[in-house]
């Protein structure tokens, strides 16, 4: 399968300039670092299809090769070979000089990423609420079941919710202090290896921030800077949700590390039906039952509404079926300060024949009015 071509993926026009080319990465570097996308393979992906990009335009005998052959190999004549190639070897974010992934890795994640990895002096612990390897707390999402009143009408209430919250014992650094020693998951080098293919790439290490060193963990986080914790969390669903909608409650997620923000809590509303309305958008329906009488004279009723109880008037010789709008007095709307309207539907219910007399007058009903609706369509 072709690469994508390079240009494209850095977001830049081919006669782009070094500086765009470095502002590009640097931008795209930001977005799809894996720590700030924990977790997320894709992201993951597309910022090694980033590095590959860069580590050619970002360098002129590397992008005067790719320029002419429309791809890059120090097997092409007049390659330039070295490390960071693509063969076999790895890939290091050292060494290439002015403009190079180190220096770029610097200014977006901090000088600590490339300190000496075998240093052996013990310093202060960094300041995290300055680190540029903080990482946003995750985000929570949590399905609520209310019921139509409260969906149209909105409420405040309490929940208790498992989140993480940053460690008390060593107030979100994930250690004690003291000694260093190596870092577990680089073994001391300050860097990671993953591989796409035949291509190698050597990344900070996330946990150690590129040192190679680390203290001991804190004994109640384990080291994660968080620990877990059930909260009342008070929250307010606003008037006119409905079922999947999204409800922010800010900073009441899982708590951030290394000094980063919380990440927000989402509330997901599964609204409950009602016994005679139905819902469509902002706008609500219901079905009234007439009488003949009503129907036939006209008539002035009771209809339900969501905010209590509205009159209607029935003009004469109303049929079965028909609708009639009662504006604004459907559910207020998320997106401003107007409401829907509500739509009533008559229903015509025949009489209950409850004596003799009640027939008769249906009698004498039906000889003064001997219409016959079916006429229109030939029948009798």
């Amino acid at each position: 399968m072709a690469r994508e071509d390079y240009y494209k993926l850095l977001g830049v026009e081919r006669g782009a300039s070094q500086d765009e080319i470095k502002k590009a990465y640097r931008r795209l570097a930001r977005k799809y670092h894996p720590d700030v996308n924990p977790g997320d393979k894709s992201a993951e992906e597309k910022f090694k299809q980033i590095q590959e990009a860069f580590e050619v335009l970002g360098d002129a005998k590397k992008r005067e090769v790719y320029d002419r052959y429309g791809t890059y190999s120090d097997n092409i004549p007049n390659a330039t070979p070295g490390s960071g190639g693509f063969g076999f070897g790895g890939f290091d974010f050292g060494g290439f000089g002015s403009g190079s992934f180190g220096d770029i890795f610097s200014e977006l994640f901090g000088s600590s990423r490339r300190a000496n990895a075998s240093a052996n002096t013990t310093s202060p612990s960094p300041n995290f609420s300055d680190n540029p390897n903080l990482q946003k707390g995750t985000d929570i999402e949590y399905s609520m079941s209310i019921s139509f009143e409260q969906a149209v009408q909105g409420f405040t209430s309490s929940i208790n919710l498992n989140r993480d919250e940053i460690c008390g014992r060593c107030n979100g650094n994930g250690d004690l202090g003291g000694a260093l020693q190596n870092c577990n998951r680089c073994e001391g080098t300050g860097k990671v290896v993953t591989q796409t293919g035949k291509l190698q790439f050597k990344t900070p290490c996330s946990d150690c921030q590129g040192t190679g060193k680390r203290r001991l963990a804190c004994n109640v986080c384990n080291g994660k800077a968080t620990v877990p914790k059930t909260e009342a969390v008070k929250i307010r669903i606003p008037a006119g949700v409905d079922s999947g909608s999204r409800v922010r409650v800010p900073n009441k997620g899982n708590a951030g590390k290394m000094g980063g923000l919380a990440g927000d809590l989402y509330i997901i509303t599964n609204v409950g039906e009602h016994p005679y309305f139905t819902r469509k958008g902002d706008n609500v329906y219901c079905s009234i039952p007439v009488t003949v009488p009503e129907a036939a004279i006209g008539a002035k009723i009771e209809v339900p509404t969501i905010s209590g109880k509205a009159v209607l008037r029935i003009p004469p010789g109303t049929q079965s079926g028909q609708k009639f709008r009662l504006r604004e007095k459907g559910v207020p709307s998320l997106r401003g300060n107007i409401c829907g309207d509500q739509y009533v539907e008559v229903r015509i219910v025949l009489p209950k024949i409850i004596s003799e007399d009640t027939k008769s007058i249906l009698k004498e009903y039906a000889r003064l009015n001997p219409e016959n609706p079916r006429t229109e369509m030939g029948l009798e």
